[in-house]
């Protein structure tokens, strides 16, 4: 499959159906170097990205407007019931089951789902919102932030480590 895919992006390049400039980067497949890499255009695979992360929070891109962060939830546990006033939110669940909760209040939810891999999760500003992994295995997504939500570079290795930075901002 990689394979497969590797032609078909070689193909349209030289087709120039899409363009990678000498500034872009385009990260092998192959080679999974976490780290974030705003505010420069690069081109990656996001599942592999998201699969090899082990962080609980490890931000992937960070520009002026947007942010891609990684996550790794342990099983048993959860993003952390949070509200952003300002900023919303997009995130895909690459591997694992969880179990999302977003409303307008702590106590009451409009939305609870089951979710698992492949599905799309959005999170307009100022909802509450909490992921609890329910699975067997690490909830591994990843999340896209309009504005940017946390400092370019931040690696939260524990949800405890996520909740200490965040106080402190």
């Amino acid at each position: 499959m990689k394979n497969k895919r590797l032609i078909l992006c070689l193909c349209l390049l030289l087709s120039g159906v899409f363009e990678v400039s000498a500034q872009s980067e385009v990260k092998n497949p192959e080679t999974v170097i976490l780290k974030d890499y705003g505010p420069e255009p690069v081109v990656l695979n996001i599942e592999t990205y998201t699969a090899e992360n082990e962080n609980f929070r490890t931000a992937l891109w960070t520009g002026t407007r947007l942010q891609a962060t990684l996550m790794s939830i342990p099983v048993g546990g959860d993003v952390g019931l949070e509200r952003h006033s300002d900023t919303d939110q997009f995130l895909r669940i690459e591997q694992g089951e969880a179990r999302v909760l977003i409303g307008d209040s702590p106590n009451a939810f409009e939305v609870t789902a089951t979710a698992g891999p492949d599905l799309a999760i959005f999170v307009p500003a100022g909802k509450w919102h909490n992921i609890v992994n329910t699975g067997r295995t690490p909830l591994k997504l990843y999340s896209i932030y309009s504005p940017v939500e946390h400092p370019r570079g931040t690696v939260h290795k524990t949800q405890r480590e996520a909740q200490e930075a965040e106080s402190h901002h």
